[in-house]
Order: C-alpha cells, then sequence, then structure tokens
C-alpha cells in the first residue's frame, strides 16, 4: 500500500462510505473507488464487503487500522511541527552580544519573544566585542550584536541602530536642567569616559578636541555600566553610552545628549554566506520592535528581501552610505 491508498483506506474507515470518504478528501467518489479497488488487488484480499448500503470494513481491515491510524498521527505531529518551525515557535536561537547590549534592550527582546514560544530556547551571551565576532565568524553563535566598526571578512553586518553617547549625571547637577549639553560646557567638568583602548574613546577624544577642550578626566572605565555608577556615587560626569540607564534603575541619575551628538551605530553580526532560519528571522523582527518601543536610536527597515538575499543596509548616521557590508581583518573592537 502506498501513502493514496493509506489515506483513501482512513478515509473510508473515518466515514463509512464512498460518498463520505470523496467528501472528506475533497476528491470525486470514482476516484475513490478506483484507489480502492486498486489497493485491494495488490493486497489479493478484500477490505470491505457491501452491507445495506454501507461499507463493512472486513477482519484484515480491522487488523490493519491501528497501524495507519498510527501512521496518520505521525503526519499529524510532523504537520504540527513544520508550523511550529514556520511559525517561529519552535527551535533554538544563539546569540552573542558585547556587554551593554547584551544587558540591556537585547535581554528585554529575549524575554518578550520566549513569552510567547514557551518550546523555543535562547543561548545568550555577554561577551566581549572581538569575542562576539570570533563566535559569528567560527559559527558557534547564528547572530551577534556589537557596535561599529567591525571588520572581518568571514562575517556580514547590517545596521540595526544608530545611537550616540550621553552625558550621565545626578539629576541634581547643573547641566541636568538642560535638553542638550554643548560639548564645550564640559571643559572644566571633572570627566569620567572610556579606556584609550576602547572602541568609545577614539569618539569622545575627536569630540572633545573639535570644541578645542581638554576636561580633567577623573576616571576611565572599560565598560559603560562602570561610568554610570561612578555618575551615581558622584564622582563627575560619564561620558558613555546611556543605554544601560534604560535597563536598570537609577532613579537619581539622567542621560542628557550633546551637542553636536557623539554617534555610533550597532550592528547585526551574521556567519557570511548563511541565510537565516525563520526562527532568527522572527527574533530579529522582535528585536527591532523593542527598539521602536524603548525609542532607541534611529533604526534600519527590516530587511524585505529573503535572507538569501539580505541587503546590507547603512543608514542612519549622516552621510552613511546604504548597501555598506563590511568585511577583511578582523577587527580591533575591545571592552566596547
Amino acid at each position: 500500500m502506498n501513502l493514496r491508498q493509506f489515506e483513501v483506506f482512513h478515509a473510508i474507515m473515518r466515514t463509512g462510505s464512498v460518498t463520505g470518504a470523496a467528501r472528506l478528501l475533497n476528491v470525486t467518489q470514482p476516484s475513490v473507488s478506483t484507489v480502492l479497488k486498486h489497493c485491494e488487488t495488490q493486497l489479493r484480499f478484500r477490505l470491505f464487503n457491501r452491507v445495506g448500503g454501507r461499507l463493512q470494513p472486513t477482519p484484515e481491515a480491522q487488523a490493519l487500522l491501528p497501524d495507519i491510524e498510527a501512521v496518520f498521527s505521525r503526519l499529524a505531529a510532523v504537520e504540527r511541527l513544520a508550523q511550529d518551525l514556520a511559525g517561529g515557535r519552535l527551535g533554538t536561537l544563539s546569540v552573542a552580544a558585547a556587554f551593554p547590549i547584551a544587558n540591556g534592550y537585547l535581554a528585554k527582546a529575549v524575554a518578550t519573544f520566549l513569552a510567547d514560544r514557551p518550546r523555543t530556547r535562547v543561548a545568550l551571551q555577554s561577551l566581549t566585542s572581538p569575542q562576539v565576532v570570533d563566535r559569528v565568524a567560527s559559527r558557534e553563535v547564528e547572530l551577534g550584536v556589537v557596535h561599529e566598526p567591525v571588520v572581518n571578512s568571514e562575517v556580514e553586518t547590517e545596521l540595526l541602530v544608530c545611537a550616540s553617547l550621553e552625558c550621565v549625571m545626578r539629576c541634581d547637577h547643573p547641566l541636568a536642567r538642560q535638553a542638550s549639553v554643548p560639548v564645550g560646557a564640559l571643559a572644566t567638568l571633572p570627566l569620567i569616559t572610556y579606556l584609550p583602548q576602547n572602541l568609545f574613546r577614539s569618539y569622545v577624544d575627536k569630540a572633545l578636541s573639535h570644541a578645542g577642550i581638554a576636561p580633567p578626566i577623573v576616571a576611565q572605565i572599560s565598560v559603560s555600566l562602570t561610568g554610570i555608577m561612578l555618575a551615581q556615587h558622584g564622582c563627575g560626569v560619564a561620558l558613555v553610552e546611556p543605554l544601560m540607564l534604560r535597563t536598570m534603575p537609577f532613579p537619581d541619575l539622567v542621560a542628557r545628549p550633546l551637542d553636536p551628538p557623539i554617534a555610533f551605530e550597532t550592528v547585526l553580526v551574521r556567519p557570511r554566506g548563511t541565510p537565516d532560519s525563520t526562527l532568527l528571522q522572527r527574533f530579529v523582527a522582535h528585536l527591532r520592535g523593542t527598539l521602536v518601543e524603548e525609542g532607541i536610536g534611529i533604526h534600519a527597515a527590516p530587511p524585505l528581501a529573503p535572507s538569501m538575499d539580505r541587503p546590507k543596509l547603512g543608514i542612519g548616521r549622516a552621510g552613511s552610505a546604504p548597501g555598506r557590508n563590511r568585511s577583511g581583518p578582523e577587527a580591533r573592537l575591545r571592552g566596547a
């Protein structure tokens, strides 16, 4: 018996007639009769006897029924599995991100994504940016989220969000009353910012140099959270990435943008030439939605093409060119 014959036999057993089986299978009655005839010819025994206008299963048909019902039960399970996979409700995701990202909006996106997907599991790693890029390049994780620049021939990048470093300070600081802080206003203030080897330190030094100021840097830190904590304790004004401030409760602190802004880009990092799973596509769309809800930065639109032809988006910062895809020798990213 082939699968079509199984289907016809099962439908007749369920409905008790050829007419009912044809209606259930959405085919013609003669086609059901033809399949049944061929099936009985191949088996060399009858499956049904006609009794009072209805088909009566033979003992042989009754013996076959449990195994055939088991086949259709497995087919139904496979269909449900396929539907779950297509809907992004089943599977495992592996994601790695730089520390402030993994412990900020990415953690929220993962939590809310899993809330509606009890059969989905996510492995979320918090690493340095070079470690994230290495994990993606070696295909140990499906997706990385880091700050630019990323230069590695084994990965491809796509803009996620464009944001800015900001001044984090106590609520009672004089500058806290301003909507934005001119860079020049930092000239004489005790400043907390990144160590020289940190990715963002070059951005800070360039902005201060353009403003013609050299404020006293009283503390240098490797990650943004440490700078935020120092500002919380009154050490000075922290010139850092402020996103952790949105995630963790710091009621005594505020963040104010700089004028002009010190902009940076955050990108999604994937193994080069590897198509996204449906689950990953759903998660990336959910992550973008989370950023919109949180009002974080400027966001690239979700790609409209299939993942095999995923566009390399490059919008956000003024002057950015579309279609950018950074690759080459491994980037030197530390502590971002």
